[in-house]
C-alpha cells in the first residue's frame, strides 16, 4: 500500500469515526453551528477558527485540538464545513 493511501484510509477512518459521534449525539452539530454562527461575526479572521474549536471542545464530546497545527484532516474538514454554512445563511439574509 502506498502511502498516499495510507493517509486516504486513515482520513476515511477519522472522518467515519466522526460522523459515528455525530449520529449518536447529534446536538453536536446544533451547539457547533450555534458556536460558529457567534464567532464567525465577532472574532478577527485569524483567530476566529481556533475560538470555533475550543468553545466546541469545551462544550460538546468533540475534541479538536488547541493547536490548529495539530488539527487532523476531520478536523480541518469540520470546521470548513461550519464555516461555509454559516456564510451561506448570512447570505440568505
Amino acid at each position: 500500500m502506498s502511502s498516499s493511501e495510507i493517509q486516504k484510509t486513515r482520513v476515511i477512518n477519522e472522518l467515519r469515526g466522526f460522523i459515528k459521534k455525530l449520529l449518536q449525539d447529534p446536538k453536536i452539530l446544533e451547539q457547533s453551528l450555534e458556536i460558529a454562527r457567534r464567532h464567525l461575526g465577532q472574532d478577527t479572521p485569524r483567530d476566529v477558527m481556533t475560538h470555533i474549536a475550543n468553545e466546541i471542545s469545551d462544550t460538546t464530546s468533540v475534541h479538536i485540538p488547541d493547536d490548529p497545527d495539530e488539527h487532523s484532516e476531520a478536523d480541518k474538514l469540520f470546521l470548513e464545513l461550519l464555516k461555509e454554512v454559516v456564510s451561506e445563511e448570512q447570505a440568505l439574509y
